[in-house]
């Protein structure tokens, strides 16, 4: 216990006056409003007048992105974890750096042939014309970052935005502000003004972010917050992609490998202490499954976090208004429903939240009303899969939907008549990291989707382009409309 204490404690205190230095000024950093819509114009500007419209200088980018990460993933992994008050580099490196990583490879394998013009089919009576689509660059987009997974949410629309030819400008979390000074700073050293800028600042930078008039603009984070993201964006008719999150609900059906379950389900709840957009919420399994879930997952607990307070894993809240507001969602409940997975108490000095378990709580109790981000797992009855499946569409769409079970029937029944973001089955999380499906929301969970192809398309304008043949007959139907196109009009209408 004492070589994990000091583990941690090394972790934690990492040259922290280095990171407290602020980021050294640069024509990519912006720190005021006037700085950062001085640079909005600079790119736009650029964005008219030098389009990327070329794979050379795409693929640069990319690998410049890729070397940025390599140099300084164990210095981004510190910064993270000093925002935090602890968070296992492990972790970071799981959940932030690999997916950015394989992000980077996918886009630099594929987006040479995303960006190709296409064929597209026409109908017989046009040609021999023929159509096509071409993508192109749209210009600027602006990111905004969240705090949760600030290298990874700050990439990811990074890697999109780059491979279809775009300039960029991302606002850091102001809730993690070690790891924004760091990522501004390793931007101002590996990529030209040309191409990106950070803006770093608190909510008053934010706002005045969102009101750019982006060509693109992609948002990470609540639903309450991305509904002003939508509203500031709207006057100047910018297209935005929201994921917003919201909760995500588990599926248990009748005779599902319960072992399995608890195992995946514990590990999406666990992870980065729970604050993941896409981590189980709540789990609808049936009543007399809830003792051995309860039971199993304290054993998991026991295996895979061992002394959870000086375990070097598990990461902490990251400040302590989030750990006020989730500590108040268990202390307005019963402590008989409240089921502690580990022998260790909360603690909001140093911001632990050991895993907790809820029985049953009131539906209109705050912990079944709000995105909790943090790990306490509800448990709800249900006596048939068609009340699971009421209870999952009577509430928001979902980010996320988990069904565990071998049930084929039963599986297709939740797949057919539930809507969510997207759908693990007999898993948590990972479809997150399918740079080959779309990630997104649905409904209040967000709207839009990227990733991989999705998101080149996304960032893109797919412009229409009909080619039309020296050789046509569309001259035969000008007027004056005579006998031969009343001809060809009655053929056509049949």
């Amino acid at each position: 216990m004492t070589d994990n204490n000091q583990n941690m404690n090394e972790q934690t205190s990492i040259d922290t006056d280095m990171l407290q230095q602020p980021a050294p000024k640069s024509p990519s950093i912006a720190n005021t409003v006037d700085e950062m819509r001085a640079q909005f114009l600079r790119l736009q500007t650029l964005s008219r007048t030098q389009p990327i419209n070329d794979w050379a200088t795409r693929e640069t980018q990319l690998d410049s992105l890729e070397v940025m990460l390599s140099d300084n993933q164990a210095s981004f992994a510190k910064a993270i974890s000093a925002d935090f008050g602890y968070r296992s580099e492990s972790e970071t490196q799981f959940a932030e750096l690999f997916p950015s990583f394989t992000g980077i490879s996918h886009a630099k394998k594929h987006g040479k042939k995303w960006m190709k013009v296409q064929r597209a089919s026409i109908s017989a009576l046009y040609m021999p014309a023929h159509n096509e689509i071409q993508p192109q660059p749209l210009g600027v987009v602006g990111i905004m970052v969240p705090w949760n997974y600030p290298l990874f949410l700050a990439v990811g629309p990074m890697i999109d935005a780059l491979t279809a030819g775009n300039r960029v400008m991302i606002k850091m979390s102001e809730a993690a502000p070690q790891f924004a000074q760091a990522f501004a700073s390793a931007i101002a050293r590996y990529f030209s003004p040309d191409m990106i800028c950070v803006v770093l600042g608190e909510v008053d930078i934010a706002v005045a972010f969102s009101e750019l008039p982006f060509d693109h603009l992609l948002y990470t984070g609540s639903t309450a917050v991305g509904k002003k993201v939508m509203a500031a964006a709207a006057p100047n008719l910018t297209p935005v992609t929201l994921e917003l999150g919201g909760k995500s609900p588990v599926v248990v059906l009748e005779g599902a490998n319960l072992e399995n379950a608890v195992n995946r389900v514990m590990m999406g709840k666990t992870l980065n202490a729970g604050q993941t957009c896409i981590a189980p919420d709540y789990v609808l399994i049936q009543r007399q499954y809830h003792e051995e879930f309860i039971r199993l997952a304290k054993e998991w607990m026991e295996k895979h976090y061992p002394n959870i307070e000086s375990n070097p894993d598990y990461s902490r809240i990251i400040n302590g208004e989030q750990f006020k507001r989730v500590k108040g969602y268990l202390d307005a409940l019963s402590s008989d429903g409240i089921h502690k997975l580990t022998d260790a108490e909360s603690n909001i000095e140093t911001r632990l939240m050991p895993p907790v378990i809820v029985s049953e709580p009131a539906p209109d109790s705050d912990v079944m009303q709000e995105e909790i981000f943090a790990p306490i797992l509800p448990l709800m009855h249900y006596d048939t899969l068609d009340d699971a499946i009421h209870f999952v569409n009577e509430r928001p769409r979902p980010l996320a939907l988990y069904v565990f079970g071998d049930n084929y029937n039963a599986l297709e029944k939740v797949r057919n008549n539930t809507v969510s973001g997207g759908l693990c089955i007999n898993e948590v999380l990972i479809h997150v990291a399918q740079h080959d499906l779309p990630f997104g929301g649905v409904g209040d969970s967000g709207t839009g989707a990227y990733h991989g192809k999705a998101g080149f398309e996304r960032l893109s304008h797919m412009k229409p382009v009909f080619v039309q043949s020296k050789l046509n007959g569309l001259n035969l139907l000008l007027p004056p409309y005579g006998g031969l196109f009343k001809k060809a009009m009655a053929m056509f209408l049949k």
